[in-house]
């Protein structure tokens, strides 16, 4: 049965939360009486498409249905999610909520992007307050993990734990927050930043700019990755946080912060905001900058994927949780080892996948193909491994972003130590990309030397290789570099 999410309000936070669903394997309805909704959003749905891909080692699920309907009762009938994301005004929020609940599912979940409201003011109207919660993202949505989940005394714990599976289950970082306060976590952390931020500008202690690159270069960086409390506890050195807030709690008292007071947001410090902010950043337009915006973020992102660290553990999580769906292929004919999208941060300067990133999903294939065969993370913590001998790659046509890859495995030779693989690149389209040839040989990683696998990996990998002996010959094996064609 196909999934169906409706998102009431189509705005910037709306948009982006049509576009994580939908590209999830979702069917999302949106309602929205703004007559330029469906251009906004397929302005973001594009955004989405070529950046979200890009955060997974596997191929996105099949796209849903979007689709525009003309009342919130047409939009929310059958939904399982329901995401209001309308202009705030309780006024307004209270309306919207009245005809979702008279018309959705008894158990539809209702989440509010809200970055200021509780859910008891947003239930306040309605008599069943249980399914009522604030789920407050941050944009752009469909690439950004965190979503805080605020239940607050109303919605019930049933309720609260449907919605953190269904987010967990798209990608997100459901962040349970246990009291419910005016502006949740992160706004209120953002709200003083933006107060100081005010007071340095309308002070003339620096302009937009100045203030943005203080972020950027410095502490931005920092906190994307640690946060504020272990930042700050590095800070501490060796004796940790007691140190750093006994050496740095003093400050408390000096005049650093005005935080409690509010610059006058009068029309001359608008003006003279926007006229900076203009003069910042108008080589570029919105559009341009979200481009940039989310290439970046797809870049810094996967960087803690590696180290499985930060918002980058939710992206590890994610493709695990797909790995695990997978499952084990069938090892009696060609291997499917890899199917992904090319990322944004494989492209080099001619705008295709560069020669690095061939051998890395290459390797990644390498790696899969040994986990089948059982040579996985646990037997490698144990001390046996491959190590490759020998590596040809075969570049026979291009890979740009947003491109699905495909990786079939053949097994030329799996016997004693060595293991000789050929995979085989294709397109979507079931062009040929590439292929590579690849040699290695079983180790002892505290010898650094040749030594058998152990007896289940090489069973394994000979029970594969007799299999794939009937198959064809692969082309292109055995060649060397320079080989007419």
């Amino acid at each position: 049965m196909r999934k169906i999410a409706a998102v009431i309000g189509g705005g910037v936070i709306g948009g982006a939360w049509a576009a994580r669903f939908l590209l999830n394997g979702w069917d999302v309805r949106v309602h929205d009486p703004d007559p330029e909704a469906q251009r906004k959003i397929t302005e973001v749905l594009g955004n989405a498409r070529r950046s979200l891909p890009s955060l997974s080692d596997h191929v996105m699920p099949t796209e849903g249905t979007l689709s525009f309907h003309e009342t919130i009762a047409a939009a929310v009938v059958d939904a399982l999610y329901i995401q209001e994301s309308v202009p705030e005004r309780i006024d307004l929020k209270h309306l919207t909520f009245t005809a979702i609940s008279e018309a959705c599912s008894e158990d539809a979940v209702i989440g509010s992007s809200t970055s200021s409201f509780t859910p008891t003011e947003l239930s306040s109207q309605q008599a069943n307050k249980s399914r009522i919660m604030v789920c407050h993202p941050f944009n752009p949505v469909y690439l950004l993990p965190l979503v805080e989940v605020v239940g607050g005394t109303t919605a019930s714990k049933n309720a609260v734990e449907r919605c953190v599976s269904i987010l967990t289950e798209i990608g997100m970082k459901p962040l349970k927050i246990k009291k419910e306060i005016l502006g949740h976590i992160a706004d209120r952390l953002l709200e003083s930043v933006w107060r100081e931020g005010l007071w340095l500008i309308n002070d003339g202690i620096c302009d937009t700019e100045t203030l943005d690159d203080a972020i950027r270069f410095g502490f931005g960086l920092r906190w994307a990755q640690m946060g504020l409390f272990e930042t700050y506890r590095i800070a501490g050195g060796e004796a940790g946080m007691l140190h750093f807030i006994s050496q740095f709690g003093p400050t408390m008292k000096w005049p650093l912060s005005k935080l409690t007071d509010v610059p006058n947001l009068d029309d001359a410090l608008v003006q003279k905001i926007a006229d900076q902010s203009d003069a910042q950043s108008d080589t570029y337009s919105i559009r341009e900058l979200e481009r940039i915006r989310d290439t970046n973020l797809v870049g810094m992102m996967r960087a803690l994927k590696a180290q499985n660290w930060g918002a980058g553990s939710v992206l590890a999580n994610f493709d695990a949780g797909v790995k695990a769906a997978i499952g084990c292929p069938d090892m009696s004919g060609l291997v499917r080892t890899i199917a992904r999208t090319v990322p944004l941060d494989w492209l080099d300067y001619n705008g295709h996948m560069n020669e690095a990133r061939y051998l890395q999903a290459f390797g990644d294939a390498t790696d899969r193909f040994m986990e089948l065969i059982g040579c996985d993370a646990d037997y490698i913590a144990k001390g046996g491994s491959y190590f490759t001998a020998e590596t040809h790659i075969r570049h026979l046509d291009e890979a740009r972003a947003g491109e699905v890859i495909k990786i079939d495995t053949q097994v030329v030779l799996g016997i004693g130590k060595k293991m000789h693989l050929f995979h085989l690149m294709k397109a979507e389209d079931e062009r040929v990309l590439a292929t590579a040839e690849h040699m290695l040989i079983h180790v002892s990683l505290e010898t650094r030397k040749a030594v058998p696998p152990a007896p289940h990996i090489e069973a394994k990998l000979i029970e594969v290789a007799i299999a794939h002996e009937v198959l064809p010959v692969p082309e292109g094996m055995g060649r060397f570099v320079g080989q007419g064609r």
